[in-house]
């Protein structure tokens, strides 16, 4: 391990973004919108439930807290154009479906539409907003989920910032009794 130098402490998060970039679906009174979120966290297995910030600066969060609902969409490689598309316009001005090719499809358990093309869809209930207020973070229960078939592991985006993403890298597994 090398030498190390200071990290300015809004650089954090390059490295330890924890999981890959989503697109978040919205919906309320026929306006829908959907927006890119580099950051979210798994907060308990069962209930499945998962917290995250979307910022009241963003189109969606008017949308996501009138509605308690959304879609969380994973993205692959495969749709990173429209990934960047929809990070950099805002849904107030544009129909981000639309310009950016993605297909709404109708959700099994709340009004937020999917995204047909993304390898999953976890659709979500507000479950807990105690901290919206205070920190733009919601609490999710995930209420319906699919998954496509194929490629089992797919490969997803995670942002480290300043316009650079990392690809997820090869699968290693490891099996011991105890783990989850």
């Amino acid at each position: 391990m090398g030498r190390k130098h200071d990290l300015p402490l809004h650089e954090v998060r390059r490295y330890l973004e924890p999981g890959p970039v989503v697109l978040v679906s919205s919906c309320h009174r026929g306006e829908h919108d959907v927006m890119v979120m580099g950051w979210h966290t798994v907060m308990e297995f069962s209930p499945s439930l998962i917290g995250c910030v979307i910022s009241s600066a963003n189109h969606s969060h008017g949308l996501i807290r009138a509605s308690g609902e959304c879609v969380i969409n994973l993205p692959t490689t495969r749709q990173l154009e429209a990934v960047l598309g929809v990070g950099s316009t805002t849904g107030a001005e544009i129909d981000k479906f639309a310009a950016f090719g993605l297909t709404p499809e109708a959700s099994e358990q709340v009004a937020a539409p999917s995204i047909r093309e993304c390898h999953a869809q976890f659709e979500c209930r507000l479950h807990d907003d105690s901290l919206v207020g205070r920190y733009d973070f919601f609490i999710w229960e995930v209420v319906a989920a699919r998954v496509a078939a194929r490629p089992r592991h797919p490969e997803t985006l995670h942002y480290k910032g300043d316009g650079t993403f990392m690809v997820s890298g090869k699968v290693i597994r490891r099996q011991r009794a105890g783990l989850k």
